[in-house]
């Protein structure tokens, strides 16, 4: 695993919107609408710029497994936020569902606690290339950089298969909601 630079973002991107192009709390976020796969490769990019920015990015060694991983103490208003955010909303959400998300992220909000974390955004593997054991690789040099930092893993799915792969490694489910689609909120301390 390595830690991505700015000119791995195409890529990246590219990585993230085809793994996650079917998942429903993703697609919750973004406006439905004939420009769908071009919203959902914006909002990737968004989480990359974030991630850059606030966390962390990584990359599996073969370039076709990825991860974003967002430190949010270290998240800080700036003007480049500002435009990202303004970006995600009139690009991404639409002004239309922008009270949906914005109820959505406070729930989510409200279900994590306030502690230093190591929270895994995306972690994607090329559909090409799943079930090859290169999100397994990936995840836990995930759980090493996290135990270096000493820090716990907190994560959301709404994938219910990936729920008992995510529990093989530690984790644990300590809250969910009904969105119209179950979101489980899991956490493993390091």
């Amino acid at each position: 695993m390595i830690k991505t630079l700015n000119n791995d973002k195409k890529h990246v991107v590219a990585i993230l919107a085809k793994a996650f192009e079917h998942n429903l709390s993703v697609n919750y976020m973004l406006k439905q609408d004939h420009l769908r796969f071009q919203r959902l490769t914006e909002l990737m990019d968004y989480a990359f710029r974030v991630c850059t920015a606030y966390g962390k990015v990584f990359v599996s060694a073969d370039g076709r497994a990825c991860a974003l991983v967002m430190l949010p103490d270290k998240k800080m208003c700036s003007l480049s936020m500002l435009f990202w955010d303004l970006k995600l909303i009139f690009r991404v959400i639409g002004v239309s569902q922008l009270f949906k998300i914005m109820k959505r992220e406070s729930l989510v909000k409200h279900s994590k606690p306030i502690v230093k974390m190591y929270y895994l955004w995306f972690i994607g593997v090329h559909p090409r290339a799943q079930n090859l054991g290169l999100g397994t690789e990936l995840l836990e040099a995930l759980i090493a950089d996290a135990r270096a930092m000493k820090r716990p893993i907190f994560l959301e799915t709404s994938v219910l298969k990936n729920v008992p792969w995510y529990e093989k490694f530690g984790f644990e489910i300590y809250h969910e909601i009904n969105l119209g689609y179950k979101l489980y909120f899991m956490k493993m301390e390091t």
